[in-house]
This record gives structure tokens, sequence and C-alpha cells, in this order.
């Protein structure tokens, strides 16, 4: 994997692919599901060099309720 695209977030089971198109920064906030399903959760255009927390943190309840939601229909 290329670290300079994807990359695991710190304390976090979220992983951040990262894009430049047009001189605008796009962040994509994901999770692996198995070793093959990556769930994008959301994205945000960047605007400053640090991962806003609350970000990651949305993405972590998304995650959270991602696999409730798998576990309850199994």
């Amino acid at each position: 994997m290329d670290n300079n695209l994807f990359k695991k977030l710190d304390n976090s089971e979220i992983w951040e692919l990262r894009t430049l198109f047009s001189g605008i920064c796009y962040r994509l906030f994901a999770f692996w599901d198995t070793e093959t399903l990556v769930v994008a959760t959301h994205g945000i255009i960047k605007k400053t060099q640090k991962t806003p927390q609350k970000e990651i943190q949305r993405a972590e309840e998304i995650r959270k309720e991602y696999f409730n939601d798998k576990n309850n229909v199994l």
C-alpha cells in the first residue's frame, strides 16, 4: 500500500485515502470489513494539515453502526 495515498489514522481503526485534484486536497475515510472489503464512511475537503478529530469520530461512529447492523442481520 502506498502510504502517501492510504494511511491508518493514529489510535483508530479508520483509514484515510488522500488525493489531490485541481489543487484541492480530498480525504475519504474508510475501514476494513474483511481482507478485501473496504467500507467508505464519508469524505471531506481538507483545509488544514491536521485531520479534524470530529471527522475521525464521525467515521468511528459509522463503523460501529455498520458492524452493529451487520451482526444483527446474521
